[in-house]
């Protein structure tokens, strides 16, 4: 999956949520990543006598931030991510619909825009015509859904509509939501990881919600019985190494981190010895943000797949792109541009309780043939979810 993965880049650029910082990030040139790499593993022998430039954070004996209300949180239902437990399926379909439940309030604002004018729309006319068509063609494009999906979905439910033969207006809405079940589950069967050890290379603008993602990722795994560690690769802010410190608290894991300003590749071969040495199951590691279009920020990435390819070959890998749902459209030019640089195995979708764009997912799906993998509809530590179809299709629906 790593390999090749980055090629000649598009000068089109996208707006995204804030600027990143320190672009001006000093990388080797393509020619010398290997000696690059060779530098990076001198570099770390020498640092490993200085207890200040490599902080482990230990988790397990440590208070929790009083920052925090950790029991509030982490003694929540977990929804999907939980194993079944020992008190049988009653337990674990209660916790389904307490997500349910959250993802239908999370997408109010989507379903608004979507299922009350649809509502509307055929309640009103009697029949099944192009002027139907129409103004559902308009309906889908207003919800952020975009014109060449909305031409897909439109082209499905009309062959839909013949095979059944149905005519009457009021039937559409059930074979709509087949039709967009059907879309939306293209692509979107392979777990988040398919065997251990894995590694996990978290990757998206900044304010995407990366850290956040991560933190509540490390949170499943560990509520699965998986152990877990962190790294700290956004190395350029350094409220992010904090933030994920704090995330490791709660999910009481422990974080590979250097001093701010330090190599990001150095972070992550740091943390594959770690969790090589200590029979890790899954290794998830945090970058910075960065733009498409900034060259030297894409070859720091470039060195950070090179380093996993070479020392972790045996793990099973995930690139997973955090996208932030509230930039509609224009989250899809996103990774559309960092699909040209990264072979992108998951799309994370964030803040879809915050918008009414909710509807770009299908964009995502469709447009970019890359699965979505997980959805986030709140700050809970349980609102990050499994994507299902179905699911989704259910809650826009009401």
């Amino acid at each position: 999956m790593f390999k090749k993965l980055f090629g000649k880049g598009k000068k089109e650029t996208v707006e995204v949520v804030e600027e990143i910082a320190k672009e001006d990030i000093d990388t080797s040139d393509a020619n010398d990543e290997d000696n690059d790499i060779t530098d990076i593993e001198n570099s770390i022998e020498e640092k490993k006598s200085e207890e200040d430039e490599l902080m482990i954070v230990d988790n397990k004996n440590q208070e929790s931030y009083n920052d925090f209300d950790t029991t509030s949180d982490i003694s929540m239902e977990r929804g999907d991510f939980v194993e079944e437990s020992s008190n049988g399926d009653d337990i674990e379909n209660s916790k389904k619909i307490g997500f349910f439940a959250r993802l239908k309030n999370g997408l109010v604002k989507t379903s608004k825009v979507i299922n009350d004018r649809i509502d509307d729309l055929f309640n009103n006319y009697g029949e099944i015509d192009d002027d139907l068509f129409e103004e559902l063609e308009e309906i889908l494009i207003m919800a952020d859904i975009g014109m060449s999906t909305t031409m897909e979905i439109i082209e499905e439910l009309q062959n839909e509509l013949k095979k059944q033969k149905i005519k009457d207006s009021s039937k559409v809405k059930d074979v709509l939501k087949e039709v967009l079940v059907n879309i939306l589950s293209e692509n979107n069967n392979r777990e988040l990881i398919s065997s251990v050890p894995a590694i996990i290379l978290v990757i998206g603008v900044n304010g995407a919600g990366k850290t956040t993602t991560i933190g509540k990722i490390a949170n499943k795994f560990k509520s699965e019985g998986k152990s877990v560690l962190l790294a700290a690769g956004d190395t350029f802010r350094a409220a992010a190494i904090d933030q994920l410190e704090v995330w490791g608290k709660r999910a009481n894991v422990n974080v590979i981190a250097h001093q701010e300003g330090s190599d990001p590749a150095a972070v992550i071969y740091d943390a594959i010895q770690s969790a090589r040495a200590k029979n890790i199951d899954v290794l998830i590691c945090d970058t910075a943000g960065r733009l498409h279009n900034k060259k030297n920020l894409m070859n720091e990435l470039t060195k950070v797949f090179k380093i996993v390819d070479r020392e972790y070959p045996q793990a099973d890998k995930e690139v997973l792109l955090v996208l932030d749902a509230t930039t509609g459209q224009n989250a899809i030019q996103q990774a559309k541009l960092f699909k040209e640089a990264a072979a992108i195995s998951g799309i994370v979708l964030t803040k879809l309780d915050g918008t009414a764009k909710g509807g770009v997912i299908l964009g995502i799906n469709s447009e970019l043939n890359i699965p979505v993998k997980l959805i986030g509809v709140g700050e809970g530590v349980d609102d990050l979810q499994k994507f299902n179809a179905k699911t989704f299709v259910d809650a826009l629906f009401g």
